[in-house]
């Protein structure tokens, strides 16, 4: 499998020809309590392909309206500026922060917020994150910026039916110990976890993580690339890759549906919390996450 790795001239590019339009309005609204909104997740505003968002057109120490987040992203739902934020970015530049509650899970405590995008059978997608230096671990959450196919399964809502998928990632601390925390990928997806008699409905890990041993390190940037390829029919074909500074962390085929029509990528997810549901997920510190240089790009 070819590794995309944006460049800087690709980021030039991709500012230059960004593209939108509209497309029928959709409500989809996720499966359970875990990650719920009552914000449908899809409406008739601007609709994206590939763009770019370094925020350094953006205030440095200011909140990230609703506005913003629209003129950055197209059609956001679900985005919360009271937890969202413009401060110092990667390398100088200004960059967006994530605010996470303490004693709060999922959308109650973080960002849940979607993004729809131009439906499409493959896309790729870079961007930077750090934790705050003094950033509580804790047992981990949802991070980042992902991809959602069909009908966008998360929150405890198993892939099962082939329907619809998703590719986000997590960080993790086991037994919330601090000498080990990493990224692992965290997918819906037709095939997850065995199937209905596993009696798991949530997100598969392949059991990969970055680094493979010790822990993230506070204050520091970490490059993300995401690749992610529909598949056709009943068929294994589709495609997911991770790498993390370089590292390739997951690289496989895979299929994320059965139902065709249900088949392409249709969303980007921004989803930043603490959890998991169980209040083992909770810490008592108001913690942040930094992102910067996010690069989306249509493939096909």
């Amino acid at each position: 499998m070819t590794l995309f790795k944006t460049t800087g001239l690709l980021v030039c590019l991709l500012s230059a020809a960004s593209i939108s339009c509209k497309k029928e309005n959709l409500v989809t609204v996720a499966a359970n309590t875990d990650e719920a909104t009552t914000t449908p997740k899809y409406n008739t505003s601007a609709i994206n392909s590939s763009w770019t968002v370094n925020w350094n057109n953006r205030a440095n120490g200011a909140t990230y309206t609703t506005a913003q987040a629209q003129a950055d992203f197209g059609n956001v739902t679900g985005w919360n500026e009271s937890r969202a934020y413009t401060t110092n970015g990667k390398d100088g530049s200004v960059g967006s922060r994530v605010t996470l509650l303490p004693n709060q899970l999922s959308g109650a405590g973080g960002l849940v917020a979607n993004v729809d995008i131009s439906d499409g059978s493959a896309y790729e997608m870079d961007y930077d994150i750090k934790f705050h230096s003094q950033f509580n671990w804790g047992r981990g959450g949802k991070v980042g910026f992902g991809f959602s196919v069909g009908e966008g399964n998360t929150g405890g809502d198993a892939a099962w039916d082939g329907n619809g998928g998703s590719l986000r990632l997590m960080w993790y601390s086991p037994n919330s110990n601090p000498d080990r925390v990493y990224f692992q990928p965290y997918l819906y997806y037709k095939d997850m976890n065995g199937g209905p008699s596993s009696g798991n409905n949530y997100g598969d890990s392949f059991g990969r993580s970055y680094p493979s041993s010790g822990a993230l390190v506070k204050g520091q940037w970490y490059h993300v690339h995401l690749y992610i390829k529909s598949n056709t029919g009943s068929n294994t074909d589709g495609h997911v890759q991770i790498v993390i500074n370089g590292t390739v962390v997951l690289d496989q085929d895979i299929r994320w549906t059965t139902n065709d029509s249900q088949r392409l990528i249709r969303g980007l997810t921004f989803h930043t919390f603490r959890g998991g549901s169980q209040d083992y997920w909770k810490t008592s510190t108001t913690d942040y996450i930094y992102y910067d240089n996010l690069v989306v790009h249509k493939i096909s």
